[in-house]
């Protein structure tokens, strides 16, 4: 893999991970306050979820690299 792609990889996984973890942030802002009277728990649920969607999200960007398409021989 050469830097620049692995640079580019690296850049849409971070910019994947703000992403993820505001919307998992806000998510567990709302039902904070909506449905569990401002508990903390529905936050830190919202970011591990988040972090975890994009932590794999990553994984599978970096070894995609190394998958094998096979095609179906007739």
């Amino acid at each position: 893999m050469s830097e620049k792609e692995l640079g580019k990889k690296l850049d849409q996984c971070i910019a994947d991970s703000v992403v993820k973890l505001g919307a998992g942030l806000g998510l567990g802002i709302v039902f904070s306050v909506v449905f569990f009277k401002r508990h903390t728990w529905p936050i830190a649920f919202g970011l591990g979820g988040g972090l975890g969607m994009a932590y794999s999200n990553c994984q599978n960007d970096l070894r995609s690299q190394y998958l094998q398409h096979r095609t179906k021989e007739q």
